[in-house]
């Protein structure tokens, strides 16, 4: 970190140098212009550019003899990081499955399509204008998904209902593919100061968004599992009392909810202690619960139920995490806002 002393200009500009290296480094001379970015916390922040270059929002890559998983990632992994044109060449030719499964990369990454294919060459564009989407917007769509497939999964459970199911199985990607576009949003935002301004947030905000958006798409997982649960393993439950399942499930559920209102709206901080406490204390009676399961005869069924509570204890644990960020962001808003006296 280096220091430098704040002098008046003109009798009304202050001035200040920057560090020669620095400048040095980033091409600039005299004449030059930076873009300032002032932030609530105090912060300034000096941009030399204003906003990601052609280069670097479009990348070519040759991918002769990548596998499919290799392929697959490689698309999502440009996605993610803010590619907005993706050109991959194949020297040895696309075979129909990869081309299957390059549409199929498009319909679950928001914004994506295939521009240009041909037997060498695959032109992936997206088309969304990062700016166009509201990310806190995104993040609490995904709190409906998320929180809708874990209630129908339970539901599934207790019933059984393998169809029910079936359609938690199916809705589990329509989360990912809002936590994929948060994701981009976030990663975007990291590289491009400009990307920040224009999304209406900052830098915490963004991250707090994130980071909730990280432990919804966990909770969407676990539903989807339990759902798997009752599709492959449904018989195994017959017989099994899920009364006290049901009650624990319904308590980490709403304790997501209520952690999810403490980072995505203005509710008093309370809310997300009071989280903190329920969550452990839901902790605590599922332990208490598998124990028991040590004593049942049903040694398939217990095994099953074991596996249902554990996605309970961890859901209640995202919920927890959720709360944390939403303590944190409360208590940094309320730093942000002293006058020191």
């Amino acid at each position: 970190m280096e220091t430098r002393k704040v002098q008046l200009s003109g009798g009304t500009t202050f001035t200040v140098s920057l560090p020669k290296s620095w400048a040095t480094e980033q091409n600039i001379s005299s004449g030059s212009v930076l873009y300032l970015h002032p932030e609530d916390d105090g912060t300034l922040l000096v941009e030399a550019r204003t906003q990601q270059t052609d280069e670097e929002c479009w990348k070519r890559l040759d991918v002769s003899g990548y596998d499919t998983e290799m392929f697959v990632e490689t698309v999502k992994s440009m996605y993610l990081i803010g590619v907005d044109e993706l050109v991959l060449v194949d020297r040895n030719g696309y075979t129909q499955d990869r081309f299957e499964t390059a549409t199929s990369l498009t319909s679950g990454l928001s914004g994506l399509e295939i521009l240009e294919a041909s037997d060498t060459k695959l032109v992936f564009k997206n088309l969304i204008d990062p700016t166009s989407i509201s990310v806190h917007k995104s993040v609490t769509r995904m709190k409906l998904i998320v929180l809708a497939m874990y209630r129908d999964a339970v539901q599934a459970v207790v019933d059984p209902d393998r169809s029910l199911a079936t359609q938690v199985i199916q809705r589990d990607s329509e989360a990912d593919k809002l936590f994929y576009l948060v994701t981009r949003q976030f990663q975007r935002a990291l590289d491009d100061l400009q990307t920040v301004e224009k999304l209406e947030t900052n830098r915490s905000e963004l991250y707090e968004y994130y980071h909730t958006a990280r432990q919804f798409e966990r909770v969407g997982d676990h539903a989807t599992r339990m759902a798997r649960l009752v599709a492959e393993r449904g018989d195994d439950l017959e017989g099994i009392d899920t009364e006290e399942f049901a009650r624990l499930a319904d308590n980490s559920r709403r304790i997501v909810d209520r952690a999810a209102d403490a980072v995505l709206t203005d509710v008093d901080r309370t809310t997300a202690f009071s989280v903190l406490s329920d969550a452990t204390a839901l902790s605590d009676a599922v332990a208490e619960l598998d124990r028991e399961l040590y004593d049942r005869e049903d040694a398939d069924g217990a095994y099953v139920v074991g596996l249902l509570l554990d996605s309970v204890r961890r859901t209640a644990g995202y919920g927890r995490n959720v709360a944390e960020v939403g303590v944190q962001g409360s208590m940094r808003k309320q730093v942000d806002s002293f006058d020191g006296r």
